[in-house]
């Protein structure tokens, strides 16, 4: 069975690390089908539209899609792409790996996050030269659905603990936003007790100071969209950056998945680029299109490339993005 994969480069180091995500799918035994898209900067230059309406077309047809990044479009493009593959929950594992100089070695969680609302639903107006408001959307049944894929991620064993007992944390501030993060809390919680899933709470203020401070009592964290695209770049700092952060954006019938970092344009173009971001997300593509063993293989590949090297510059080394990709696909 083929699976078709939308590839979108966009712009900066997406143009370097996606085609090396791309090498290592090719490395797998796996029949994809590539078809290339454009987004982004340059594509706005170029045609007038940072995701033209073909793009999103294929992204939406496609069994999945493969993102790298944009630049003062990401908002023009990535919110459209998120809609397009009718994502509901983005998942962001945050892991340190051996050989990574790592803040807090230990870390090894996942975020769960809405995808569809809070402030990032696009509700904002300037209602004079001084004034300008931004409205913010919470709905029961959005937060119910992430809910539920939270008990379905980890009874599963998909959490870092891989043991089902040990359930989620809620992260929200409902003590301050009473209606909105209270109606969050409150349907989460209760879609937990329901799937008989244990489920804590945290006040994400407090998250942020306990995270850095030992991560381990932390796995799997689910939260509203500002608060998990915030509390995950976080967990970066602990695991040596954004260049080792993959992330799915995961629908019903469709995904999209890509590299946390942007488009870093003091390097671009340099060949320099880590490409673990990318070629890890694309091990969760695999393992999305039901391919598990194949995905593993490409993370065990990846973890053996960042314990031994070659590493790119922000990891310590210096070695090219071409470099690293190689010895992934060596190890493959």
């Amino acid at each position: 069975m083929s699976h078709e994969v939308v590839v979108i480069e966009g712009d900066g180091i997406g143009r370097e690390v996606v085609p090396a995500a791309v090498e290592v799918l090719e490395a797998l035994p796996v029949d994809f089908e590539f078809v290339a898209a454009e987004a982004g900067d340059e594509t706005r230059e170029a045609t007038g539209e940072a995701l033209p309406d073909a793009t999103y077309d294929l992204a939406a047809d496609a069994d999945a899609t493969l993102f790298g990044a944009a630049g003062e479009t990401a908002a023009d493009v990535i919110l459209p792409l998120r809609e397009a593959v009718d994502s509901f929950v983005n998942v962001r594992p945050a892991k340190a790996y051996p050989g990574v100089d790592a803040l807090r070695p230990g870390t090894d969680v996942v975020f769960l996050r809405e995808n569809t609302e809070g402030v990032y639903a696009g509700h904002e107006d300037r209602l004079s030269e001084g004034l300008s408001t931004l409205t913010r959307v919470v709905t029961s049944s959005a937060s119910r659905e992430l809910a539920e894929y939270a008990c379905e991620f980890v009874t599963d064993g998909r959490g870092p603990a891989g043991d089902p007992e040990e359930g989620f944390t809620v992260a929200h501030k409902a003590n301050v936003m009473r209606e909105t993060d209270g109606r969050f809390r409150e349907a989460v919680l209760a879609v937990a007790e329901e799937r008989g899933v244990d489920a804590d709470e945290e006040l994400m203020d407090a998250f942020a100071t306990k995270l850095p401070l030992d991560p381990s009592q932390y796995g799997v964290i689910v939260c509203p969209n500002l608060a998990g695209d915030v509390l995950s770049d976080l967990a970066a700092g602990l695991v040596g950056g954004l260049g080792l952060l993959p992330s799915a954006n995961v629908g019903h019938d469709n995904a999209l998945f890509e590299p946390v970092h942007g488009t870093a344009p003091d390097i671009a173009g340099e060949g320099v680029a880590n490409p673990t971001a990318a070629i890890l997300s694309a091990a969760m593509l695999v393992e999305y299109l039901g391919h598990v063993p194949e995905g593993q293989q490409v993370r065990n590949a990846v973890e053996g490339v960042l314990s031994d090297g070659p590493r790119t510059g922000d990891l310590g080394g210096s070695a090219t993005t071409d470099e690293v990709t190689a010895a992934v696909v060596d190890r493959l």
